[in-house]
Formats: C-alpha cells, sequence, structure tokens
C-alpha cells in the first residue's frame, strides 16, 4: 500500500474529501509501482494533495487570480427546493437562458435577476427537463434519498469506480510504432517516450493527461476551434502539453488526426458518450482498429441510465446525487445547499484515469495489447459517499476539529501568459516532489504533429 506523509485531514465537512483525495493519487502511485516494479520510491504528499486538488485556486497568473464561476453558474431557489446551473462557458450560458425564454444577450447583471424570477416560479423538475432539453447544463438538488431511487443512480452504482479493460488478443504481434514503447527504468519520468492524445477540456480529463505529461509522456491535447477552453483552466491543466486546434469536420484534419492515432499510445477523451463517435473515435472502434492503444473516456453520468448521454459537471453532478444537501446549512427559509471545499470528483476522477492508463500500460509490456478505461464523475461521487468518515482527534466524526488551510508549496515558472505560480503534483518519488518540466503553452500554438 502507497505510503501516505502528512496529517490526515485538512477540511471540515461531513463527507471524507481528503479520503477520496488521497486515494486516487495513492491509485496512481500503486500503478507507478506496478510498472517500474519499484513501488518503494513513490509515496503520496497529503499537504500537496490538499493543494492539488484546489489547483485552479492556487494558480497565480502574474500575481492575478483565477476568475470563479460565471455569475450564471449556482444555486437558485425554485417553488419547490433549489436547481444548480452552469453557465461558465458562453454556448452554455446561452443554452441556459434560451431554455427559460430569457434573451441570451442579457447583461449578466440583469440575466441574474430574470434568472432568479423565472427559476423561483417553477418546479424545480420542470426547470431541470428545460434547460437540459436544449443542451444546457442543470440539475435539481437532490437529497441522497432521493438520489438513491432514481434509475440513474441505480445504473451508476453497477459500475466499477475505475473500469479497466484489458484487449482480447493476448500475444498477438501489433507492428505499430506504439507496441515498442516500455517504461527506460527512470522512476522519475518513466512514462518518457509515451505518446498521448489528449481530447479532454474542464478538469477531470486535463488533469489525468497532466499527471502523464509530468510522468514523461507526450501529450498533444486537440480542441475544437469554435469552442475555446477558458483561459484560466487552460493554463492551470496545460503544464506538459503541447495544444493544438482540429475541427474534425474537416475530412483533411480528420484524417490527419487518425495519422496520429497510428502512432499513439494513448489516447484520453473527456466528452459525453457518443460524441466523438460520429468521428470514429470513440473507444470502442479505437482500439478495434489499433489494438495497441490504452483508450480512457471520462464523463458525467456514465454511459448507461437515463442521462448517460449527458453533459454535466463537478458542480452538477454534486446538486443531482445529495451532496450539495450533505453541505447544506441554516435551517428554515435560511436553509440553503452547499458544496465540496474544492472541485473534488474532477480532480479524483483525473487521478483515477491517469492511475488506470499506467496499469493498462503496465499489462502492455505482457500482451502488446492496450484496452479501455473508464470513469464517471457521478461514480466518483458515490465513491465519496460511501467511504466511512474517520473521527478526528479534538472533534467529532463531521470533523470540526480538522487542520483548515494549510499553507501550499508553490513553484513558479515563465511561460508565454507570464509569470506563472502553481502547486506541483502530490506525488513523491524518494521523497522528492514531482515537478512540472514545461509551462503551458498558448493555445493552438501546436502542429497537428508529433515531436
Amino acid at each position: 500500500m502507497t505510503r501516505v506523509t502528512g496529517p490526515r485531514t485538512w477540511w471540515d465537512g461531513p463527507l471524507d474529501v481528503e479520503g477520496l483525495a488521497l486515494q486516487a493519487v495513492a491509485a496512481v502511485a500503486d500503478a507507478l509501482g506496478a510498472l517500474t516494479g519499484k513501488p518503494d520510491r513513490y509515496a503520496v504528499s497529503a499537504l500537496a494533495t490538499f493543494a492539488a486538488f484546489n489547483s485552479l485556486g492556487h494558480l497565480r497568473v502574474d500575481g492575478r487570480s483565477p476568475r470563479g464561476f460565471a455569475p450564471l453558474s449556482g444555486f437558485w431557489p425554485t417553488r419547490d427546493g433549489w436547481i444548480r446551473t452552469h453557465g461558465n462557458y458562453p454556448h452554455h450560458r446561452q443554452r441556459l437562458l434560451s431554455a427559460l425564454r430569457l434573451d441570451p444577450g442579457l447583461s449578466d447583471d440583469d440575466a441574474v435577476g430574470q434568472l432568479s424570477a423565472v427559476l423561483h416560479e417553477l418546479p424545480g423538475d420542470e426547470a431541470e427537463r428545460a434547460i437540459q432539453a436544449v443542451g444546457g447544463i442543470a440539475a435539481r438538488v437532490r437529497t441522497p434519498d432521493e438520489w438513491a431511487g432514481t434509475a440513474m443512480a441505480h445504473a451508476v452504482a453497477d459500475e466499477p469506480w475505475i473500469r479497466v479493460e484489458p484487449s482480447s488478443g493476448a500475444g498477438r504481434s501489433w507492428q505499430t510504432r506504439s507496441s515498442a514503447w516500455a517504461p527506460d527504468g527512470d522512476v522519475f519520468r518513466p512514462l518518457t517516450g509515451l505518446r498521448v492524445l489528449d481530447f479532454t477540456r474542464v478538469i477531470a480529463g486535463p488533469v489525468a493527461t497532466r499527471v502523464l505529461g509530468a510522468l514523461g509522456a507526450e501529450v498533444l491535447r486537440i480542441d475544437p476551434p469554435s469552442l475555446p477552453e477558458l483561459m484560466d483552466q487552460h493554463i492551470d491543466a496545460g503544464f506538459d502539453k503541447r495544444s493544438a486546434l482540429a475541427d474534425l469536420s474537416e475530412p483533411a484534419v480528420l484524417a490527419r488526426v487518425r495519422e496520429l492515432m497510428a502512432e499513439a499510445d494513448v489516447v484520453v477523451s473527456g466528452y459525453r458518450p457518443g460524441a466523438m463517435a460520429r468521428f470514429g473515435l470513440d473507444a470502442a472502434t479505437l482500439v478495434a482498429e489499433h489494438p495497441h492503444l490504452a483508450v480512457a473516456e471520462l464523463d458525467a453520468w456514465g454511459p448507461a441510465g437515463p442521462w448517460g448521454g449527458m453533459r454535466g459537471f463537478d458542480s452538477i453532478v454534486q446538486a443531482a446525487s445529495g451532496i450539495a444537501t450533505i453541505y447544506g446549512s441554516g435551517a428554515g427559509e435560511r436553509w440553503r445547499p452547499g458544496a465540496l471545499p474544492c472541485q473534488a470528483l474532477d480532480h479524483a476522477t483525473g487521478y483515477g484515469i491517469a492511475a488506470g492508463l499506467i496499469r493498462l500500460l503496465a499489462e502492455r509490456r505482457e500482451s502488446g495489447c492496450g484496452g479501455r478505461v473508464h470513469m464517471s464523475l457521478a461514480r466518483t461521487a458515490v465513491e465519496l459517499m460511501g467511504l466511512p468518515v474517520p473521527e478526528v482527534t479534538g472533534g467529532p466524526a463531521a470533523k470540526s476539529g480538522a487542520t483548515s488551510s494549510p499553507e501550499p508549496a508553490l513553484r513558479s515558472k515563465t511561460s508565454d501568459f507570464g509569470v506563472l505560480e502553481y502547486v506541483p503534483l502530490p506525488l513523491t518519488i524518494d521523497g522528492e516532489l514531482l515537478d512540472y518540466r514545461r509551462p503551458p503553452m498558448l493555445p493552438g500554438s501546436a502542429e497537428l504533429a508529433w515531436r
């Protein structure tokens, strides 16, 4: 079992968020031990994990703090409860307002007032359905019992937290460039020479590929030119990656991406289920065409259940699954839902995806075959809510005596965005925290090519 150094608790709250965080990072350390055969070299820093699970919050760009949630992202009272919306991206903001017959051209101040008034008159279920029907992002705030009674909760509960499925065909020889990759004995950068295609956005997927990049992999992130990433998120998750743009609807561009696939070792996709299938880039197709590939897919709700094909974010899953109710505060008319102390579902899923992929790569040395990894934010929420809350010295199981706000150990790099202050990875190798090699690049500054 991976060694953990530092305090066991640091966040106040009724759920064992620390336990989830340490479990996720330890999964990466355990996988690295299996890959390199040197498990004693890897450990987890608890204080660095505290900082890494809020890496965006600790990021500073020339001294500037990142932007928080947009004005239309948050909790809103409805006629019979609460709903949580997500409007950080312009297209999600537009869909949210359009779903409720509001003008997408409203200023933020006017939009907040009108959105609040409309939602206050609607039942939560009706508002949720209306927003979701047009591709908007929202979920009614449910209690844990309400969530447990849904078909979506039953579908998620049947899934393992990290699903790892090696490809069949052990012993077959795949004459591809990547089938020859193997760790070279470097415990600090054991993925050196590995090629990763990164089709992820927001937090969870980019965290996974950021881990792979820090461990030595060549990561090429590909974004659609029509949907730019939020800049602070791009910076925070962009260490040890190159950034390219590709419109997959253009046949020549898609053909070029397919050429890169044949020379890749790993593909990670964070789009909703089915989104990449129209390009033939879904996991099932990729492992059939390129059996050496290790392909990871992550999403909000998983592939099954009534919400299996829908978009979602960490905050929305918290609302739907009962976490927002568990973290609620106040009484009577003053009660309002709450949130985890960080985007823990995103980060834990990201580290879990990295761990699953490293496990597959360890197995590929023997079989020559890759396989598939799958995780969902909703299943990570189930994992969190199922963890027993430890007793804390000086406080009850609710952790009122937990250590609060330890100071993170920040590092600094000069980048195209200015001087960046950031937190390194929470993995220690021979007692030393693993730092990134390169700062993030400007979006779209790389060619669609390997180094």
